[in-house]
Parts: structure tokens; C-alpha cells; sequence
């Protein structure tokens, strides 16, 4: 999305789109699954646990941190990541809202 055109868009259409964008790659929903099922801050496990070199778990973090749906503390040399449970949250409320909306009309195309 063009930095020039999300203020056409209200400020939950930007939130969500930078939230699913974040998601949209089967890496970064891995890591994610990864963390919840860890049900702790995740340090170093991820390159063994996904198989994938440590310069791309780093830029998906990124990804997912930027975001906001995760967050991460410094422990020495280590950078430990969890879930951000408000941000999570509001995803959750924000993909209901979204998916309820539709209703179907019975009658479309």
C-alpha cells in the first residue's frame, strides 16, 4: 500500500492491512504458531525448529515486529520474542468484526 494513499482509508482498514500483510507468508505464520505453542518468550529455537537460516527468521521477526504482533526483550546476546496480546487482541476483534460483516444476500451474481 502507497504511503500516499492510506489516508483515504480509516485507521482500523490501515491497522488490519498492516497486520494480514504481515501474515501473509507461510514463514512468519510458523514462527507465530511456533511461539504460541512455546507459551514463553522464544530466544534461539527458531532456526532448528523451522529450518531456516537465521538472516531470514531475522527478517520475518522484523516483519511480525513492525507490526506489532510481536514484541521483544534483549537477555545478553539474545533477542527473546512473545506474543503482544493487546495487538493480538485486537486482531482477533478486528477479523471478527470483518468476517461477520457479511451477510449473504441470497441473490448476487
Amino acid at each position: 500500500m502507497g504511503a500516499t494513499k492510506t489516508e483515504i482509508f480509516t485507521d482500523e482498514q490501515n491497522r488490519l492491512a498492516v497486520m494480514l500483510k504481515a501474515l501473509a507468508h507461510p514463514a512468519r505464520i510458523a514462527i507465530l504458531q511456533h511461539i504460541i505453542n512455546a507459551n514463553t518468550c522464544v530466544c534461539g529455537s527458531l532456526v532448528d525448529e523451522l529450518g531456516l537460516a537465521q538472516a531470514t527468521i531475522s527478517q520475518h521477526l522484523k516483519e511480525l515486529k513492525n507490526a506489532g504482533l510481536i514484541k521483544g526483550t534483549i537477555e545478553g546476546v539474545s533477542t527473546c520474542y512473545c506474543i503482544e496480546p493487546k495487538a493480538w487482541e485486537q486482531l482477533q476483534t478486528d477479523l471478527v468484526d470483518f468476517m461477520t460483516s457479511y451477510s449473504d444476500p441470497g441473490n448476487c451474481c
